[in-house]
């Protein structure tokens, strides 16, 4: 549904911060919070952006009973200032996430219902919930695994579990980047302090 598509977050300073969906968007950019931007940095306010016809064939269209509109897929919000926070959560969404679904064990992709995490060193043998000690595993690895190290249980990584590098769209993959979304991240590629 187009209500759920992505839109990218500005602050003032036109640095990504976060996506959010076009519905809470169009919430904000209707109260005034935030103004539509387009790739080439121009930007509307609400009812400006209302004045903009829709062509035939323009994709994320919104109708009401008065409107046809776009759905911003940039917007920038009036009153932040604050720089963006680029830490990737721990948690069991983003680990499927960076695993891509695929049991680090087997290799084979996996639907996420038949998927559990796994700690290459077992918390009872003094491993960690972290990044770098939690994998996807499917059940039949993890069964097999069991309280043992990979190398005991003859069981190899496919590659090594890291913290994924942060970055303002969490852990997006790059093929659902929206093209109108391009020239903000390039310009937060290019502002983002290095660690």
């Amino acid at each position: 549904m187009v209500l759920d598509a992505p839109v990218l977050v500005l602050n003032r300073s036109f640095t990504a911060l976060a996506l959010t969906d076009a519905r809470r968007g169009f919430t904000l950019f209707y109260k005034g919070h935030v103004r539509a931007v387009l790739p080439d940095f121009t930007t509307y306010g609400w009812e400006e952006w209302c004045d903009i016809p829709v062509q035939p064939g323009d994709e994320d269209v919104v109708k009401t009973p008065g409107l046809l509109l776009k759905v911003p897929r940039v917007i920038q919000l009036l009153s932040c200032d604050r720089p963006p926070r680029y830490d990737v959560k721990f948690s069991r969404h983003n680990i499927y996430l960076r695993d891509g679904t695929r049991c680090q064990y087997c290799g084979r992709r996996f639907p996420t219902a038949e998927l559990s995490l796994d700690h290459v060193v077992p918390l009872s043998r003094g491993g960690v919930s972290s990044w770098e000690n939690v994998v996807c595993a499917c059940l039949r690895c993890n069964v097999k695994k069991g309280n043992r190290l990979p190398d005991e249980a003859g069981m190899a990584l496919r590659r090594p579990p890291v913290k994924p590098k942060a970055s303002p769209l969490g852990l997006l993959s790059p093929s659902r980047i929206h093209p109108a979304w391009r020239s903000f991240l390039d310009v937060a590629y290019w502002n983002v302090e290095l660690g």
